[in-house]
């Protein structure tokens, strides 16, 4: 059985019998947990194996692990600070910043893979414009250099812990006010303005070897009539085109209301594949993914496959192991530093 190019999520903190027999459709490819699967280490250690145990080869196992107000996983866990912290710790010397975020990048992954957890869609790379509320401290900085320089060091530190990485929300979230879990954001801007600012960190990350890209669902009206995850100009004509991106494209999950301009959840799906992407999300509503599955039972992508073998998770260790080891305690020690202060307490 190959991977399905569908990645749902789970009720709860263990996986149903019913929930069972919906990951072992070929139409699915991976699953997204969230806090309510979450109760502890041990517990999610024993989720994650026993989907990854359903079939073969294992379904991919993702989480939103980004860091400060997005960071699902946290009793048990290293608290992570925002990535905005990165960026403010850039601007009062830039050496160290790129070492703390390569070791608490380092962190992070390493934590989840202890788990078994395959990746984090991670890191934002969009720009801290001071206009999206949804963006906001999410964002690693207003600079799109600094934003591709610190997001380089976050790839290396989940590369060293032998897990791959996202970079979202392509071409750039950072510009529209909307939260496109909500309402339907359009960015007015004309398509080489977001391409001689936004698009530099993507077109950076993808120099350095990033495995995979999130696009917004965000209409960037000047471009494209349809939002960047529909859109082949995006993910056709530019991702892959213009800037040669070779791997692997997951689409935003498609039960957030500007999705909803696609269609119906078959139909959300089935043209988000069509226009680029190579698995799609669809989260937090059940009979939207049995939709989403009947679209999908008969679709095949063997260059997707290729791509999203990519993605599994490789060196894990036991977290007995990661506690041992001195790059950990050294990292939880820099993380704590957001703890008291943005600024302080970390030799800057």
């Amino acid at each position: 059985m190959s991977h399905g190019p569908l990645m749902l999520d789970l009720v709860a903190a263990s996986v149903s019998a019913d929930e069972r027999d919906l990951l072992s459709h070929p139409a699915v490819g991976g699953v997204i947990l969230f806090s309510r699967n979450y109760e502890s280490p041990a517990q999610l250690t024993a989720l994650v194996t026993e989907i990854h145990a359903l079939r073969e080869p294992s379904l991919l196992v993702a989480v939103d692990q980004e860091g400060g107000r997005v960071q699902r996983f946290r009793e048990g866990f290293t608290r992570l600070p925002p990535p905005a912290w990165f960026g403010k710790l850039y601007n009062r010397n830039p050496k160290r910043s790129l070492q703390i975020t390569r070791a608490i990048a380092w962190l992070m992954a390493t934590e989840l893979r202890a788990s078994g957890v395959d990746f984090s869609f991670a890191p934002v790379l969009d720009l801290d414009t001071g206009v999206s509320s949804v963006i906001g401290d999410r964002a690693l900085h207003a600079q799109p250099v600094v934003v591709a320089e610190l997001a380089h060091a976050w790839l290396m530190g989940v590369h060293s812990a032998g897990m791959a990485a996202v970079g979202k929300h392509f071409p750039g979230h950072g510009g529209v006010l909307e939260d496109s879990h909500l309402a339907l954001p359009v960015d007015t801007r004309r398509p080489e303005d977001v391409m001689m600012e936004d698009l530099l960190p993507f077109q950076r990350l993808i120099d350095y070897g990033i495995e995979a890209i999130m696009p917004a669902h965000v209409i960037y009206e000047q471009a494209s009539p349809m939002l960047a995850g529909f859109s082949s100009f995006w993910l056709g004509e530019v991702l892959r085109g213009k800037l040669g991106f070779q791997g692997v494209v997951f689409s935003d999950d498609l039960t957030m209301a500007a999705a909803g301009v696609a269609g119906d959840f078959g139909e959300r799906a089935r043209k988000a594949l069509v226009a680029g992407c190579d698995m799609v999300l669809v989260c937090n509503d059940r009979e939207g993914a049995i939709q989403a599955l009947g679209e999908l039972k008969q679709y095949t992508d063997p260059a997707a496959q290729m791509r999203l073998i990519r993605m599994h998770g490789r060196r894990a260790v036991s977290r007995a192991e990661m506690h041992l080891d001195p790059r950990w305690k050294e990292a939880v020690e820099m993380a704590a530093g957001y703890e008291s202060s943005p600024l302080l307490d970390l030799d800057l």
